[in-house]
């Protein structure tokens, strides 16, 4: 079952399990306060045993364009069309956040996301293939980011 994300009161709820559970709460309610701000869209997350289509349709984005598989397990998943846009994110156990940005309209902005939670080290699918820039955040810490465009259609 879907949850709101709060991003005045930070919970770890969901995420327990990651050895960076408190900084990935905070990569997670980040987002919450971006899409808040931007689009008045209440971001909500699921289980990703119960988000099977968003889960699924990032994974094989990944697959099909970088030849990517990522390791560790899926924690949550949600996915909600906004501003023109389907959006997909994906929080791992690892403290890896991807989101998928998929423009509605042919031609427009297609790309794949990648966040680093404070602390976790950079996953060895990425390491070697991507560089990443850092920011601050202050719900979040140092986040380190990175991301691709998508050629494909989906």
């Amino acid at each position: 079952m879907r949850h709101r994300v709060d991003f005045e009161k930070v919970s770890t709820s969901g995420l327990e399990s990651s050895p960076v559970a408190s900084a990935l709460a905070g990569l997670r309610a980040n987002e919450a306060r971006y899409y808040r701000n931007k689009y008045d869209h209440v971001f909500s997350v699921g289980p990703a045993a119960e988000e099977t289509e968003a889960l699924e349709w990032a994974t094989r984005i990944l697959a099909e364009e970088r030849d990517i598989v990522i390791s560790s397990p899926p924690l949550e998943a949600t996915s909600f069309e906004v501003g023109g846009y389907r959006m997909v994110y994906v929080f791992y156990e690892s403290g890896l956040l991807i989101n998928v940005m998929y423009a509605l309209d042919e031609g427009g902005k297609r790309a794949v996301g990648f966040k680093l939670s404070e602390g976790m080290e950079v996953p060895e699918e990425l390491g070697t293939r991507f560089k990443f820039a850092r920011q601050k955040s202050k719900l979040a810490g140092v986040i380190r980011g990175s991301y691709f465009v998508i050629k494909n259609r989906y």
